[in-house]
């Protein structure tokens, strides 16, 4: 298959403590607001995919899901600068990673890419 597959992941969710803070934070690491409502915020990733933040006291140690971006270095001397809570980075065979904690409970994985450039097209 050439180009983009046909499908994408539409909505993740989030469990968090503080809702306020997590959306929040997700908008500092790079998420876009999409929406606020009564016990509710969904926020937007590259790609489309939506977070959609609820509010529970029952918060997995680790997110369902990780984030993937460009650059993990700078993406942790970035979050680090910020103030926020970041595991040293593994290196790993496929994946360097490492986990940001954020304000709702939840320590979220963000990984290295390994997608290409020429299948981002």
């Amino acid at each position: 298959m050439e180009g983009r597959p046909p499908v994408w992941v539409g909505h993740v969710t989030l469990h968090s403590r503080d809702l306020d803070g997590t959306e929040d934070f997700l908008v500092e690491i790079g998420m876009r607001k999409i929406f606020k409502g009564d016990g509710v915020a969904v926020l937007e990733l590259r790609g489309g995919t939506h977070v959609v933040v609820l509010p529970d006291g029952e918060v997995p140690e680790t997110a369902a899901f990780d984030l993937m971006v460009e650059d993990l270095d700078a993406a942790w001397k970035e979050y680090s600068a910020a103030g926020l809570s970041v595991t040293e980075i593994e290196r790993g065979r496929i994946h360097d990673s490492f986990h940001v904690s954020e304000p709702g409970g939840n320590k979220i994985v963000v990984n290295s890419t390994h997608v290409p450039d020429h299948d981002l097209v």
